[in-house]
């Protein structure tokens, strides 16, 4: 549940609805205070403004055919049934950041921004990370990490990654960087969000490699990981 009675929570949770992660009752809980807190709108714009530079390092992703249809079929209702629409739309429906962009554009356009951070240096209690999670030839993304140093890590999908094949496991890995060899965080399911408490990790910090593989159905048997890489992305510090 999202937290809005201190300055941390709030941030946090306006930096989530802008990245489009929170589930469906937090993002309802949110909008609901939105439309009366000055100030959540002000941290709204204020991670809009941070992470919009961003969009413009990728392509547009368009919308599927199927949801083309669902567009022409919604139109198609409205037209029948006309209604009188106000002079202006609410702010949110104004923001440059919603034109053309699907969730799997904006998040390769974060991964994209990885590759402008400096080499990582000590990171202050509370720091805040993302991971785009895509495919090695960078096709498709598949999982966001959100990271906060001290509290959790959401593993969460965002792109349609199919199912795991018969008698295989989907694992879950990070190596910080400069560590010998990358960590097993455990198994992760199609489609579900996986949350770990971050002292599992062995370390939390920018440009930290996550990635899942395919393994047999236990996991790997080395600790190490023996299949191939599925999805990878690094932090970025937010």
């Amino acid at each position: 549940m999202i937290e809005l009675d201190d300055a941390e929570g709030r941030d946090g949770a306006a930096g989530e609805y802008v990245l489009g992660t929170l589930g469906a009752e937090d993002h309802a809980a949110f909008e609901a205070v939105l439309g009366r807190d000055a100030d959540l709108r002000a941290r709204v714009g204020a991670w809009q403004d941070r992470l919009l530079p961003l969009t413009g390092r990728v392509s547009p992703v368009g919308p599927s055919p199927a949801l083309w249809r669902r567009i022409e079929v919604s139109v198609g209702a409205v037209s029948r049934t006309p209604r009188r629409q106000p002079a202006s739309p609410p702010w949110w429906n104004r923001l440059r950041l919603w034109q053309g962009l699907g969730a799997a554009g904006l998040a390769a356009s974060l991964l994209m921004g990885a590759l402008l951070l400096r080499q990582a240096v000590p990171e202050p209690a509370g720091a805040r990370y993302l991971a785009v999670l895509q495919s090695p030839d960078q096709r498709s993304t598949g999982w966001v990490v959100e990271l906060q140093a001290g509290r959790t890590l959401r593993l969460v999908p965002v792109g349609d990654v199919g199912s795991v094949p018969a008698g295989r496991a989907w694992q879950f890995w990070t190596k910080p960087e400069g560590a010998a060899g990358p960590t097993s965080l455990g198994l992760v399911r199609a489609g579900q969000t996986l949350e770990l408490p971050v002292q599992r990790l062995p370390a939390v910090g920018a440009r930290q490699l996550f990635e899942i593989t395919l393994e047999p159905e236990a996991g790997s048997p080395t600790g190490r990981p023996t299949g191939p890489i599925l999805y990878v992305g690094r932090t970025v510090a937010l």
